[in-house]
């Protein structure tokens, strides 16, 4: 099975994006995952790894839930 983790920057208040990301892949892929955790970070951080490998970097890509869940569907 796999495991996702969601970190998240608290100063930056990302913890609403964080768990609007964890309640969609829950709900698309329920008990296809171990884990979907959320990480607390900080500078800025939101980050979605499946694994080692990272999906989902603010600093890289558009925040857009479905493509997020589109990019661990790939990897379940």
């Amino acid at each position: 099975m796999t495991a996702v983790e969601i970190e998240y920057c608290v100063p930056c208040g990302f913890l609403d994006r964080a768990e609007t990301i964890q309640h969609a892949l829950l709900s698309n892929f329920g008990q296809q995952l171990d884990r979907v955790a959320l990480v607390t970070g900080k500078h800025g951080v939101l980050r979605v790894s499946v694994g080692e490998e990272t999906v989902f970097d603010k600093e890289e890509d558009d925040y857009d839930v479905d493509e997020i869940v589109r990019a661990v569907r790939e990897r379940v």
